[in-house]
């Protein structure tokens, strides 16, 4: 287009590119090897053919992926494609828009041609074409090159010779392998660029992972007969733990506040406003006279102590994640220090936290109003602190009650000095407000999934997180956590448990467990939505041994799953969860495909996870699953002579021949779910 007659729109208008967070202020985000769903809206004037392509761009500048998009939903004039990016940085996308002469060409020559109109005009058009692609290909010394060039000249004198029948001409500039050719190297004209947008590719455990949260001052936590108390559990005896975490399979041990308690106003059991002599309290309150957030418990050990934790938690595969609490008990030494740092009332007294009716005198929120620069500053210098004590992820407590400049301004610093910090935003809040602090920088999140139980509601959940906000929003699925006990667990048994964790590993790749879930721990606090003698503000003594040798632990189970996981690379992604149908209204289908080139293989593979869940964990299900075919890509090699393919069941090890449509009957007393890896042949 001349300069004089520049205009908004190019040639071939391209618009509505995703992913891209508002319009392009925040980096899209992606972990390395995620298939990153980017999309398009591309149309032009006319009936002329069209072509659309994703490009992907290395930190580097260097273009390394292209991709031909393909239409979405008829009338759309949508196009869909997967970009994969492989290493951590900063990358970019853009999706291009050409005309496809070689496609117009070809719907025209065959409708006109069939009805006997402009026969000879079109199969000249045909010939002067594929002549053109021919030259414009060259004589590139590849040998490729060469036939590719053979092909293209050899289709033109056939479509040019008279001698020939019609349809022989006509089936030489529509072959198998012109089409083929066409499909890899388009003729491309009149590119029309849509922008370059940012993707930010954080390391893996910032998008995939398995948690377990354990408090170190129960693991090891002794009674003591004399005191009527208990002896708590320190940084050594915690250790022993670990190996039981690594063995269940997760990847991540998450830590509640390791920081000295105060003491005023300091909670008893069941969150009693009273405390005994040998009460903890809540790991919430942070700071006593022994120090604030920068200080260590004295009860759980000394620095040394802690160091020898995390290498020992590295030694077996597991990553440290530690609470990062901004808020501060009474006797926090910032009270005296700062006091500008809190909310002081008309009485002079500092606030302490409200969530209406519930009252929290033990903890007074910050206030980043009066010297936001002073108290950003401190908080920046304590989380470089734990990094550099080898802590390299943080689930941040409540950071929706902070303001999100605030979140902006600390993440971005935090990766500028310790690049590969990952925060877990526990939010439950809002919508506006998690997506928020998803673009601020915020790596994963809690989520509603929590609350979602129906079908219905998980239908709808799932669909949303894995298709409409991945771009800044990653869930991690926890099941439960010492303040949130559902309903669903506390009425639905141990199949209820089961339910739970199959939906949060199989659908997420983040996913989550509180310590107690493995043991089915259920009997929640009357009026609460939380575990009676919740482990807050108490020490809680588990024996995990010996639960498991009687058979009464769900260890196995969720190691099972983890192994899964591990196993099958479909289920680390997030933006591949296609739903599926089932005519019984409690049963839950979905799947995950992808594709990859194993170690070692010669050939990509595709791996196809299907999961069917009963989510009534009080009685069996039956009903008849309605798969999309289309979705799960199969080919004729993997289906037998009746068109059906083989499913093994990776929980029970059972297989079946399966379908468009498979009746299933799921009892959750004996196994609430089917996991089912799709076999197919051995190369793709």
């Amino acid at each position: 287009m001349s300069k004089g007659l520049e205009a908004r729109f190019g040639r071939i208008p391209v618009t509505n590119v995703q992913p891209v967070v508002e319009c392009g202020r925040f980096p899209a985000k992606a972990i390395p090897g995620e298939d990153v769903v980017v999309s398009a809206t591309a149309f032009r004037e006319g009936h002329d053919a069209l072509g659309v392509t994703a490009v992907l761009y290395a930190p580097d500048g260097r273009e390394v992926q292209r991709e031909r998009m393909v239409p979405g939903a008829p009338g759309t004039d949508s196009w869909l494609a997967r970009l994969r990016p492989l290493e951590v940085g900063d990358w970019e996308f853009e999706v291009e828009a050409w005309d496809d002469p070689y496609g117009t060409w070809h719907h025209a020559a065959t409708v006109k041609i069939a009805a006997g109109v402009d026969v000879e005009l079109m199969l000249a058009e045909g010939a002067k074409l594929l002549r053109e692609a021919a030259e414009e290909l060259g004589t590139a010394a590849g040998a490729s090159d060469e036939f590719d060039v053979a092909t293209l000249r050899s289709a033109a004198d056939t479509l040019a010779d008279p001698a020939l029948e019609t349809s022989e001409r006509l089936a030489a500039g529509e072959s198998a392998e012109l089409l083929e050719l066409f499909a890899r190297r388009p003729l491309r004209r009149m590119i029309t660029r849509g922008g370059r947008f940012a993707l930010r590719v954080e390391r893996e455990r910032a998008g995939r992972g398995s948690w377990y949260e354990f408090f170190p001052r129960s693991e090891g936590a002794v009674y003591d007969p004399e005191t009527g108390g208990h002896r708590s559990g320190t940084f050594a005896t915690a250790a022993q733990r670990l190996e039981a975490v690594a063995r269940m399979g997760f990847d991540v041990i998450y830590l509640p506040p390791i920081h000295p308690i105060g003491r005023s106003h300091r909670k008893g059991p069941n969150n009693t406003l009273v405390a005994g002599p040998h009460d903890p309290g809540s790991p919430w309150a942070i700071g006593a006279p022994e120090g604030g957030h920068d200080a260590i418990h004295p009860d759980l050990g000394t620095e040394a102590d802690f160091a020898a934790f995390v290498a020992r938690a590295g030694e077996l595969g597991l990553e440290v994640a530690l609470d990062l609490a901004l808020q501060a008990s009474p006797d926090h030494p910032w009270v005296t220090e700062h006091p500008e740092w809190f909310t002081t009332r008309a009485d002079g007294s500092i606030a302490y936290a409200e969530n209406p009716p519930k009252k929290y005198q033990d903890i007074f929120p910050l206030n980043f109003d009066n010297d936001p620069e002073g108290l950003s500053r401190e908080i920046l210098r304590i989380v470089l602190l734990w990094v550099d004590r080898g802590v390299r992820i943080f689930r941040v407590d409540n950071p929706h009650t902070k303001p999100v400049w605030f979140w902006d301004w600390l993440i971005a610093r935090v990766e500028e000095e310790r690049p590969g910090v990952v925060f877990l935003a526990e939010a439950f809040t809002r919508p506006a407000m998690m997506h928020a602090l998803g673009r601020a920088g915020f790596q994963q999140s809690y989520t509603y999934f929590t609350w979602r139980n129906t079908k219905k509601e998980l239908e709808e959940y799932f669909t949303e997180v894995s298709h409409e906000s991945p771009a800044y929003f990653r869930p991690n699925f926890f099941v439960n956590t010492p303040d949130i006990l559902t309903e669903y667990l506390q009425f639905g048994g141990p199949a209820a448990f089961k339910i739970r964790a199959v939906l949060a590993s199989m659908a997420s790749p983040l996913w989550g467990v509180y310590a107690g879930y493995e043991l089915f721990e259920h009997v929640a606090r009357p009026g609460a939505e939380e575990n009676i003698d919740n482990e807050k503000f108490q020490y809680k003594t588990r024996d995990f041994e010996a639960a498991e040798a009687e058979g009464r632990s769900l260890a196995p189970y969720l190691t099972r799953l983890n192994h899964i996981r591990r196993a099958h690379p479909a289920l680390g992604d997030l933006q591949n969860l296609v739903l599926h149908a089932c005519t019984d209204d409690s049963t839950l289908v979905f799947s995950k495909t992808k594709e990859t080139v194993p170690p070692g293989a010669e050939h990509p593979v595709k791996d196809t996870v299907i999961v069917v869940v009963n989510l009534d964990p009080h009685g069996a299900r039956e009903g008849t699953v309605t798969l999309d075919l289309e979705e799960l890509d199969l080919r004729p090699e993997d289906l037998d002579e009746e068109g059906r393919f083989t499913v093994d069941d990776l929980l029970s090890g059972e297989s079946w021949k399966w379908g468009e449509h498979n009746y299933v009957r799921l009892d959750p007393h004996h196994e609430p779910a089917h996991i089912l890896h799709l076999r197919r042949s051995a190369s793709w």
